[in-house]
């Protein structure tokens, strides 16, 4: 069988089932106005890297008006844009640019929490106990004779209590809000009709103006178990499990998929297949699964899949569970590696296998082996992108870009550390502003020196211009793929592992005339005869596949 082309027919799919969406992080992606914060504007007249790249839609961290606590994860007015970052004409034109340019515009969007200073919430705390504002969000009467006691036992995903003493009207201790993030994104309350309403407002108000999706932040906390039950377990970055596996009374409540059929109703009123995105870090991939079921989202990310360790088998069992699970519901898998919550995979990979880091790097932390890191980094995207389904590429991952394990703690923003007392590192190393040019001032991100993150002396040599064209450049590998995933249609193949290859530490499988191979072995894989290589994550070694490196070669 000769290799498929795009010549070959494939039939007509939805454009997201096989997507590759890149994400921007708004604030470290380009600053026009050289404040230090990135912006729209600056986004906007980066689109061409995206377009050259080969990614089929891009999607936003949030942009809307917000106090920044939470690197605008705290909302204050889901119908606007943030200043920082631009007006509503920027959206327009960036959006109006990236369609020129091929590309769909997925917005994110925050419906688990409002930020402290939303008006609803001004208006909660201004108000008595049991009435129509308060309601909105989660109020309680604090235990013990003065209520001086949160009302449970919740622990808040950044560290401390989920819950936050609020003044009463007349100044005097009161009654207590949950947050399960920081004390100042209060989470909403989605047994209350009003809130339902409001979001499918919200939907139609970006949706008339051409977006073509929302990734839903949070998307398996928005319900919460009846009477609140107890629950003082230890919370993970967005992942409450017990060791037991007991799913928790704050995560993927069965009550979330009602809300999802709802706003798939809305979408599916507008023209375009506009798409939902589960962000749900739920576990086994059965349960994830029902989040994509044919009136739900259209896609969910595969944490599973994020987390699992550089292991041959771990790799395969994930990877198999994850197809079984979508098959029974229609949905096709989704793929990922890097986000803004998880230290980068060319670093993350750098440590042994099973001993990745779970959160941020500091500088006393033990470090990464940065080439071993990125050589692995380079053959899980080679690999990655040959499964079937969609991908999703963070900002900068196509340079190779590291995690910044050495930013000091007087620069360290993100709320997780502070609220922790520096324990948790935070997710500030994989939010660092990218470089584009190595001898501009701030690597091109802006017009200055200005970066409200320190940016590295080494990423001068990662820079989009000292990459492209570059043969063999990390720039240029994700380029290649890309074009080549998009020519075989590997995002509509179906998996078939190759049982003389496939075995040990040693992954291999065929999709529409392309053979994969992912060798963590210690021994050179050689390719059967004939086979042709067309993608290879660093080099053949005579003609064989080495140690932590991936190809594609095409069956003739």
């Amino acid at each position: 069988m000769g290799p498929v082309s795009d010549t070959d027919t494939v039939p007509a799919a939805p454009w997201w089932r096989d997507a590759v969406i890149y994400q921007v992080y708004p604030r470290s992606f380009a600053d026009a106005d050289g404040d230090g914060l990135g912006d729209l504007p600056g986004i906007t007249a980066r689109l061409t890297h995206l377009a050259d790249l080969g990614v089929d839609a891009v999607w936003l961290s949030p942009v809307y008006p917000s106090p920044q606590k939470d690197a605008g994860y705290d909302v204050a007015d889901y119908r606007g844009i943030e200043p920082v970052f631009g007006t509503l004409a920027d959206f327009e034109a960036l959006s109006a640019r990236a369609h020129e340019l091929g590309l769909r515009v997925v917005m994110d969007l925050v419906p688990n929490h409002t930020s402290a200073d939303h008006a609803w919430f001004r208006q909660a705390l201004a108000a008595a106990p049991g009435s129509p504002e308060r309601a909105r969000y989660v109020f309680r009467d604090g235990r013990g004779p003065d209520g001086e006691l949160p009302p449970n036992s919740w622990r808040s995903v950044f560290g401390g209590s989920a819950w936050t003493r609020a003044a009463a009207p007349d100044g005097t201790p009161g009654q207590w809000y949950l947050h399960l993030f920081d004390s100042s994104q209060p989470d909403l309350d989605w047994s209350n009709p009003e809130v339902h309403a409001e979001f499918e407002d919200v939907l139609r108000f970006w949706l008339d103006r051409g977006v073509d999706g929302f990734r839903v932040d949070v998307a398996h906390g928005l319900v919460k178990a009846e009477g609140l039950p107890e629950w003082d377990h230890d919370q993970e970055l967005l992942n409450g499990s017990a060791a037991s596996g007991e799913r928790p009374p704050m995560w993927d409540q069965e009550g979330v998929h009602e809300i999802y059929r709802e706003w798939r109703r809305v979408l599916d009123s507008y023209d375009g297949e506009r798409i939902l995105v589960a962000e749900a870090w739920v576990t086994p991939p059965e349960r994830l699964a029902r989040y994509v079921r044919g009136d739900e989202m259209h896609q969910a990310f595969n944490f599973d899949y994020l987390r699992a360790p550089w292991r041959a088998g771990e790799l395969k069992r994930v990877i198999d569970a994850t197809l079984a699970a979508h098959e029974v519901v229609g949905a096709p898998a989704t793929w990922v590696l890097s986000n803004h919550d998880v230290v980068r995979h060319a670093s993350r990979l750098g440590y042994p296998a099973g001993g990745e880091p779970t959160s941020g790097v500091g500088p006393d932390d033990p470090q990464p082996d940065a080439e071993l890191g990125l050589r692995r980094a380079r053959a899980a995207t080679v690999f990655m992108l040959a499964l079937p389904g969609g991908a999703y590429v963070y900002q900068g991952e196509e340079l190779g870009l590291p995690e910044v394990t050495t930013l000091p703690a007087e620069v360290r923003q993100d709320p997780a550390f502070a609220r922790t007392g520096g324990e948790d590192r935070g997710r500030d190393g994989c939010r660092v502003p990218i470089p584009w040019e190595g001898d501009a001032p701030s690597y091109g991100f802006g017009p200055g020196s200005a970066s409200w993150l320190p940016q590295p002396p080494e990423w001068a040599r990662l820079s989009v211009a000292a990459q492209t064209g570059v043969a063999g450049s990390t720039l240029e590998l994700y380029r290649g793929a890309l074009a080549l995933r998009r020519e075989h249609a590997l995002g509509h193949g179906e998996l078939e592992w190759d049982a003389g290859l496939t075995g040990g530490d040693v992954l291999a499988f065929r999709t529409r005339g392309v053979l994969v191979v992912l060798n963590l072995s210690a021994e050179p894989v050689a390719p059967p005869a004939g086979a042709r290589p067309l993608l290879v994550s660093g080099e053949l070694v005579d003609g064989s596949v080495p140690t932590d490196t991936a190809a594609w070669f095409a069956l003739d």
